[in-house]
């Protein structure tokens, strides 16, 4: 377990410099308007680096080597990895509004064991609010498939 938790510090030491170094290549002071761009990215970042430093120092200091994941603790791991990724495939193909809300269906049926009346209110819903807020209150576009080219958007 010590040799996975060294690979995750190592990993998240290399994000937190990259953040901390993009940041400060935007800006990360104040200017006359209020903090730059890069200001709260910079210190997410250090924060980062911060963090995954005591974990290093406490994972090495810590004797013991223990199994890193057990069969048993994979296979929850592994129904929240596999809708997440077919999720990410079906929005390349199908565009995010429809991809998530098979999403939500799947796994509220499959992990969750919810009544379908709950699965279509919210598979629905939260798709549709989500086009409500993003789509028409803050005009940001997101990935579409054919049935929102189908709807004319």
């Amino acid at each position: 377990m010590k040799t996975a938790e060294l690979v995750t510090v190592v990993v998240l030491l290399i994000v937190g410099g990259i953040v901390v170094y993009d940041s400060a290549s935007i800006g990360i002071g104040w200017g006359t308007d209020g903090p730059r761009s890069g200001f709260f990215p910079f210190w997410l970042g250090v924060a980062l680096i911060a963090a995954s430093v005591a974990i290093g120092i406490q994972t090495l200091r810590r004797a013991t080597s223990t199994i890193f994941v057990t069969r048993a603790q994979l296979v929850p791991v592994l129904q929240v990895l596999g809708p997440a990724t077919a999720l990410v495939v079906l929005t390349q193909v199908i565009g995010l509004y429809v991809s998530s809300a098979l999403y939500l269906a799947v796994y509220m049926r499959w992990i969750g064991r919810h009544r379908w009346l709950a699965i279509a209110a919210i598979s629905i819903g939260i798709p549709l609010l989500t086009f409500l807020i993003f789509e028409k209150w803050f005009l940001v576009p997101m990935p579409k498939g054919p049935l929102e080219g189908w709807l004319g958007y």
